[in-house]
C-alpha cells in the first residue's frame, strides 16, 4: 500500500508539467486596449480594430500550425463566409432583434461545421495528410473566392455586399471599437486558457508524436478536426466584426492573398502563442497599411522582417518577449483519484496466415499463432524475423495484405492504432517513444487520462492532479521519474526514456501489453530491474505480455513460453529450454547475452 504522502506528492508531480505564465501579457493587452482610443482617438481606434479583427482570426491560424502541426492556408474561407453571412442576416433581419441573433449564431455555426467535415475527411484517412491538407484548405479559399464572385444577386460579386447596418447601440467609428476590444480579449484568454487544460497538452501532443498518441487510444484525427473547427469559428467571428466594422463585404475578404496574411501574421507574432498572432497582427497589419502610402516597396521590408524573425527566433515576437521575461511558476491542483478505466475482459490473441510485403519483399509470410491467458510470452529470433512487424500489422502501422488478426472477439486486421488501444491493447516501442518537448509529468498525464478523459473533463484542470495506485507504485520503482517530473522528457537518458515509456505504457491499465525491447541500450543491472517491474506489472493487472528480446538472459528470468520467428513465420514455439536444443532454432538463431 502507497502511503498517502506519497500519492499526493505523486499527483503534484504529475501537475507541476504545466508551467502556468505570469499575469502581465493579459494585463499588458487589457492596459494597451483600453489605452488606444484615450491616447490616439476615435479614428485611430476604428482603424486598430480592423487588425484587432485580422488578429482574432491569425490566433485560429496560430492554433493549428503553432500549437498541432498543421497549417491551414486557407483561412480567409471561413473569415469571408462569416462575414457574407453575418453581414446578410443583419441586412435581411434588420429591426428583429430575436431574429438576428439567431441568425448571427447560423452564420458563425456553418463555417465551424465545414472546417470540421473537412478535417475529419482530410484526417481520417491519414494522420501524415499535413500538407494534403494545407493545399486542399488552399483549393477551397480559391473556389469560394470564385463563388463569390459570380453569384453576384447574393454577394453583390465583385462590387460586394454593401450596406450593412451597425449593431444597435454601437456606432461604427467609436463604440464599436469596445465590442471588438472585448471579443479580442476573450479569444485571447479563452485560448490561453485551453492550452493550460488537458486539451491543450493533447494539442501540443499531437504535433509532437501523434503515432504515440494514437497507440494510447486517442482519436487524434478528431482531436485536428475539433481545432480546426475551433480555428473557423475564430475566424467567422473575425468575418462577423468585419462586415460590421466595414459596412461592406467583398470578394477579397475570401480571397488567397488575405489567407497568406494571416500566416505571416502568425509567423512573425507568434504562432504557438494566441497573444503573439493577434500582436503579430496588429503591428505588422497596422503598419504595412501606413507604409503602403510612404514607401513603395513596403512589402520588401515586411517581407524582410519576416525573414529575420523566422530565422532567429521561429517562435516570433511573443517568444523573443518571454525568453527574456518569463517567470515560471508551478501550478498544483488538488491531487484527485482518477476515475476507473473501462473494465476489459482478458484477451487472447490469434493470428491466421497474416501476410505483409512491401514491393517484393515478403515481410510476414503466413504468420500463425495463438495466445490465451494471462501471463508473458517472449518473442525472439534473428533481425528481420518479422517481430516488430507483427505488433505493426496489429496495430495499424502496416496493412496486412492477406489473413486475419484477431484480439479477443475483435477482428483487428484493418484497425486503426487508437481503435486497437481502446480494446485494452497497450504497446511500447523499440525505440522509446515520448512526447520529448513535454515534461515527463506530461508524459505520465497523458497516459495516465488515457482511457479515463471523456466529456468536458478535457476542459477541465482536475485531471492534471490524478493519480493512482498503479501510478504510485510505479513511480517507486522509478523515482528517478517523479523528481524529474519538470524535466522535458527528451533530456533523459536512454535508460529513463525506457523506464518513462514502460510507465507511460502500464498506466492505462491494458489488459494486452506488445513490449518492443524494452531492455535495448541498459546495463545488466538495469535489465534485472526492468525485467522485475515488467513481471509485477502483468502480475498486478492480470494482462498478456508480448515481450521482444534478445538477451537471452532476460528471456530466462521472464520465463514462460517462447515464440521464435524467422523469414516472417512462426518456426517454433515453447520453452526456452526446449527451444535451446532444437536444431532448427539453433540453426537459425544464437541469441545474446549482455
Amino acid at each position: 500500500m502507497v502511503s498517502s504522502h506519497v500519492a499526493d506528492k505523486t499527483a503534484r508531480v504529475v501537475a507541476a508539467s504545466t508551467r502556468s505564465k505570469p499575469f502581465w501579457p493579459m494585463l499588458g493587452l487589457v492596459a494597451a486596449l483600453i489605452g488606444v482610443p484615450i491616447i490616439g482617438g476615435d479614428f485611430f481606434a476604428y482603424q486598430i480594430a480592423l487588425f484587432l479583427i485580422y488578429g482574432i482570426a491569425t490566433q485560429g491560424v496560430a492554433l493549428c500550425w503553432g500549437r498541432l502541426g498543421f497549417l491551414p492556408l486557407g483561412q480567409a474561407l471561413f473569415f469571408g463566409l462569416g462575414a457574407y453571412l453575418s453581414g446578410g442576416a443583419l441586412k435581411l433581419l434588420a429591426g428583429r432583434p430575436a431574429l438576428i441573433v439567431i441568425g448571427i449564431v447560423v452564420a458563425l455555426t456553418l463555417p465551424s461545421l465545414l472546417a470540421w467535415v473537412v478535417a475529419r475527411l482530410i484526417f481520417s484517412r491519414s494522420s501524415r495528410s499535413g500538407s494534403f491538407f494545407s493545399l486542399i484548405t488552399l483549393a477551397m479559399t480559391m473556389l469560394g473566392f470564385l463563388i463569390v464572385q459570380q453569384w453576384s444577386s447574393v454577394t453583390g460579386g465583385f462590387n460586394g455586399m454593401g450596406e450593412i447596418p451597425e449593431i444597435p447601440g454601437l456606432e461604427r467609428y467609436s463604440t464599436f471599437y469596445w465590442l471588438v476590444a472585448v471579443v479580442a480579449l476573450l479569444s485571447t484568454l479563452s485560448l490561453g486558457v485551453l492550452t493550460r487544460r488537458p486539451l491543450g497538452v493533447l494539442w501540443t501532443a499531437v504535433a509532437q508524436n501523434e503515432d504515440r498518441l494514437q497507440l494510447f487510444g486517442y482519436a487524434t484525427d478528431r482531436i485536428k478536426a475539433q481545432a480546426y473547427a475551433i480555428s473557423a469559428l475564430l475566424a467567422a467571428v473575425a468575418g462577423a466584426l468585419f462586415s460590421v466594422d466595414q459596412g461592406i463585404v467583398t470578394p477579397e475578404t475570401m480571397g488567397f492573398g488575405l489567407s497568406t496574411e494571416f500566416v505571416i501574421w502568425a509567423a512573425i507574432g507568434g504562432k504557438a502563442s494566441p497573444y503573439g498572432a493577434l500582436v503579430g497582427a496588429v503591428l505588422v497589419g497596422f503598419a504595412s497599411a501606413e507604409l503602403r502610402d510612404l514607401f513603395a516597396y513596403w512589402e520588401v521590408l515586411v517581407a524582410l522582417a519576416a525573414i529575420f524573425v523566422v530565422r532567429f527566433s521561429p517562435g516570433g515576437l511573443a517568444d523573443l518577449l518571454t525568453r527574456r521575461w518569463h517567470v515560471a511558476t508551478a501550478w498544483h491542483p488538488e491531487p484527485t483519484n482518477a476515475p476507473p478505466v473501462e473494465a476489459l475482459p482478458q484477451l487472447s490473441l490469434k493470428f491466421a496466415d497474416v501476410r505483409v510485403s512491401q514491393s517484393a519483399v515478403k515481410i510476414l509470410d503466413g504468420l500463425s499463432f495463438e495466445l490465451h491467458g494471462p501471463g508473458i510470452r517472449a518473442v525472439i529470433g534473428p533481425n528481420g524475423a518479422g517481430k516488430t512487424s507483427a505488433f505493426n500489422a496489429m496495430t495499424g502501422r502496416l496493412h496486412v495484405r492477406a489473413g486475419r488478426i484477431h484480439v479477443g472477439e475483435h477482428d483487428v486486421t484493418a484497425y486503426t492504432a487508437w481503435k486497437v488501444a481502446r480494446l485494452g491493447v497497450g504497446r511500447k516501442l523499440q525505440i522509446p517513444s515520448v512526447f520529448a518537448d513535454l515534461s515527463v509529468a506530461q508524459n505520465l498525464a497523458i497516459a495516465l487520462w488515457a482511457g479515463r478523459l471523456r466529456g468536458f473533463a478535457v476542459l477541465g484542470h482536475a485531471p492534471l492532479g490524478w493519480h493512482t495506485a498503479l501510478l504510485d507504485e510505479l513511480l517507486q520503482y522509478f523515482p528517478e521519474l517523479r523528481e524529474q517530473g519538470a524535466t522535458l522528457a527528451g533530456r533523459l537518458s536512454q535508460g529513463q526514456r525506457q523506464a518513462l515509456e514502460l510507465v507511460m505504457t502500464l498506466l492505462p491499465e491494458p489488459k494486452m501489453l506488445l513490449l518492443d525491447e524494452p531492455c535495448a541500450g541498459l546495463s545488466p543491472a538495469e535489465t534485472h530491474h526492468m525485467i522485475k517491474v515488467i513481471r509485477r506489472a502483468v502480475e498486478r493487472l492480470g494482462a498478456a505480455a508480448l515481450l521482444i528480446e534478445h538477451d537471452l538472459a532476460a528471456v530466462a528470468a521472464l520465463g514462460g513460453e517462447v515464440l521464435v520467428l524467422h523469414q516472417g513465420r512462426l518456426l517454433a514455439q515453447g520453452s526456452l529450454e526446449t527451444l535451446q536444443s532444437n536444431p532448427e532454432v539453433r540453426k537459425v538463431y544464437a541469441g545474446a547475452h549482455k
